[in-house]
């Protein structure tokens, strides 16, 4: 009685055990999710676009006023009045005093408000920059993650390959003992059971290096062995590529990018060519003079002080810097106009190119399907007629080897339209 409890007590620890290190489960929508939350590329993208939010900002103060504080305590000699360079007549008065100053733009002939439109428009390609490296994440977890549901697919068909392998030579090599088949028949059985073994090995390796790639485009450094969920198949693509291309001009959010870059270069070379024109400000001070003394307390002079004025300035010449900063900023809009046009050439094609590749992988899905069921119907036949001695133990090898192609070929070709599929919608911009 004892004993029967011990046992059933191990047991239950043993389940206990199995339960708490069960292979975490992960879909894909929960694969992209973590991608996104946690990759570095995704965080510093965030990061600048955010960056770019606080430079508007303080592009825009410029249309504020700006009020500062200021205490000066001075200490001169006896009756000094005059000095050189910035010393001037005030400065060399003994005297302690605070108050503030007040400035404020009235215009600068439309150059801050180009200066902010041009942050704005940095601040939201930056923001378009943020959703693209977002897609960029997306596609790599999808494909690393249709890597290893093939990946393991693999391993499972050369596990199985192997079994059935081991299981002819099992026969065979009775039959040989028996005096019933050649050496011959079991030396090529033997072969094909290896071959079997080293696909098996390379199927292993390429789960592990799968795994590897999927931890990394999931912003982790750990390989992690996960329970990952088949994924149904996608439908069939669009008959034609031509409309995809419009689409994709439309939403590509790295073309969006570069265009509201352009837009950006725009406004500053209309802020650089402002240069050149008036500048209107207004200055105010004010504040007190309690200590006022030279030698002894001047009567004459106030304790407080306040003034006011109007600044126009107007530029003249300045060795042609305003010139060269309008002309520099003017081939900075000329490049970036043509950055657009050849992302936009870029883009036609790869969306033509994704279309073509998804078409031809979702078609070999049901070439791959039946050559898959002429194989596996070519292999009964040729087990049969070796069992019955009508054939030569060639004849079953090359049906098994074909076989063995055929099923992968299979898996590939599903597998591959997944991941076609995704790029597709990727080219498109409608990758979510």
């Amino acid at each position: 009685m004892y004993t029967k409890q011990m046992s059933a007590l191990v047991v239950l620890f043993c389940g206990l055990l199995d339960s708490q290190t069960t292979t975490p489960s992960l879909s894909l929508a929960d694969a992209q999710a973590m991608a996104l939350k946690n990759h570095p590329q995704v965080l510093a993208s965030q990061a600048t676009y955010q960056r770019d939010n606080q430079i508007t900002r303080a592009t825009r103060s410029a249309y504020y006023p700006t009020l500062s504080g200021d205490i000066t305590g001075a200490q001169a000699n006896l009756n000094s009045r005059l000095g050189a360079g910035v010393l001037n007549d005030p400065a060399l008065f003994s005297h302690f005093g605070s108050g503030f100053s007040l400035s404020q733009l009235i215009t600068d002939s439309g150059r801050t408000n180009n200066l902010v439109s041009h942050a704005k428009l940095q601040a939201q390609a930056s923001e378009a920059n943020y959703q693209a490296t977002r897609y960029d994440v997306v596609l790599d977890v999808s494909q690393a993650y249709y890597d290893v549901l093939l990946a393991e697919q693999l391993v499972k068909v050369a596990q199985q390959t192997v079994a059935t392998r081991q299981a002819v030579v099992d026969r065979i090599s009775e039959l040989t003992k028996s005096k019933l088949k050649s050496e011959v028949d079991l030396s090529f059985a033997q072969v094909n059971l290896s071959d079997a073994k080293l696909m098996q090995l390379r199927a292993e390796n390429r789960l592990a290096s799968a795994y590897a790639a999927l931890g990394q485009a999931l912003g982790s450094q750990q390989s992690i062995r996960y329970r990952l969920s088949d994924q149904p198949m996608p439908p069939a693509p669009p008959p034609d590529a031509e409309p995809l291309v419009a689409q994709a001009l439309q939403n590509r959010p790295e073309l969006a990018s570069l265009r509201l870059q352009r837009e950006a270069d725009q406004k500053f070379a209309y802020a650089e060519r402002d240069l050149n024109r008036p500048t209107v400000s207004l200055v105010a001070v004010g504040g007190a003079l309690p200590y006022i003394r030279s030698g002894n307390l001047n009567a004459n002079i106030p304790a407080g002080y306040e003034a006011a004025a109007v600044n126009v300035h107007i530029p003249v010449f300045n060795g042609h810097l305003f010139s060269a900063r309008r002309q520099a900023a003017e081939y900075q809009l000329s490049a970036t106009a043509q950055r657009v046009r050849g992302l936009e050439d870029r883009i036609a094609r790869d969306v033509r190119a994704s279309w073509n590749r998804a078409r031809t992988s979702f078609e070999a899905i049901a070439a791959t399907q039946q050559l898959l069921n002429q194989a596996n119907l070519a292999l009964d036949l040729a087990q049969g007629r070796y069992n019955l001695g009508l054939s030569s133990i060639v004849e079953l090898t090359q049906a098994q080897l074909g076989q063995t192609s055929a099923e992968v070929q299979n898996l590939n070709a599903k597998y591959e339209y997944q991941e076609a599929y995704a790029a597709l919608q990727y080219t498109l911009g409608s990758l979510h």
